[in-house]
């Protein structure tokens, strides 16, 4: 019974890691309707600027997390001003080949500058290690994820549910020609938005290395990852994405350490049921008949 509690516990900080480097790309492919799989080269940029700055500067890691958002949210917002915003209203195909170059393109930027070694970030010892509660084994930074990504995800419900700019979003997503009439400029909250979702990105990029390593392949090694927790989700909402990471986070944990052999099928599994069973996603928009 330990080791099954041991494993949800690792299960559901994963999945809330898997959340907040996917619900960035949920928000654009689901809000914007923008297809964007150069998601992951924005989670490496943020990982790899907080490693700059806590292994190479001596900064300490809690300073360097809102760095990695910072920088992150600049380096989309200034694509989106040059390159996405072109995109906007061209066919899905055209925004996946645009953004699987620019995929490539990052692996090889950073490769060249930052070498193709597997990078750690140096964690403050109260981080390190784990302790045990009733013989359950709670990891110490596995416990600072899950308050950090449930906190983040209580925050972005709010915004796109409860806020004036969350209402703006909707209107110039579902009518762009209308929104602009209303005074809401478009083109503005597209440019934050993006900015924002890259900015998710690269924050969870930062807190992921730890866990996941930090490569230049990153963004092709777990594009799978965040596309998996988006269309399971379903695209038309944040509880989707939220509650597919929890599930899917869980579901490959408990498969690598029940069934090895078979661990990296399970979350493969796991889509391919409850994509037969909704093909939508768990709260994807249904087609009216």
């Amino acid at each position: 019974m330990t080791s099954i509690l041991t494993n949800l516990f690792d299960g559901v900080a994963y999945g809330m890691l898997l959340f907040v480097l996917a619900c960035g790309l949920a928000v654009t492919l689901g809000l914007m309707n923008f297809v964007n799989l150069a998601h992951g080269s924005f989670a490496m940029a943020g990982g790899y600027i907080c490693a700059v700055l806590v292994n190479g500067q001596g900064w300490p890691f809690f300073a360097a997390l809102p760095l990695a958002f910072v920088g992150s949210s600049l380096i989309g917002a200034a694509f989106e001003r040059t390159l996405y915003r072109h995109l906007y209203t061209r066919s899905h195909l055209d925004q996946v080949l645009f953004s699987i170059g620019l995929v490539f393109m990052s692996v090889a930027a950073v490769d060249y500058f930052m070498g193709s070694s597997r990078v750690f970030i140096n964690l403050p010892s109260a981080l390190e290690g784990q302790f045990d509660v009733y013989g359950v084994g709670i990891g110490r930074y596995r416990l600072m994820i899950i308050v950090i990504c449930g906190l983040l995800t209580a925050l972005l419900q709010l915004i796109l549910a409860k806020t004036r700019f969350g209402s703006r979003l909707r209107a110039a997503v579902d009518d762009p020609r209308a929104a602009s009439g209303l005074g809401i400029n478009v083109p503005q909250v597209f440019a934050f938005t993006f900015a924002f979702g890259c900015g998710l990105a690269g924050l969870g990029g930062a807190l992921s290395a730890e866990v996941l390593g930090l490569d230049p392949y990153f963004p092709l090694k777990f594009m799978i990852y965040f596309l998996i927790v988006v269309t399971v989700g379903g695209s038309s909402s944040i509880t989707g994405p939220f509650l597919a990471s929890l599930l899917l986070g869980i579901g490959d944990v408990a498969g690598k350490y029940y069934v090895p052999r078979m661990g990296p099928f399970v979350i493969y599994t796991i889509m391919i049921v409850i994509l037969i069973w909704r093909p939508n996603g768990l709260f994807g928009r249904t087609a009216a008949r």
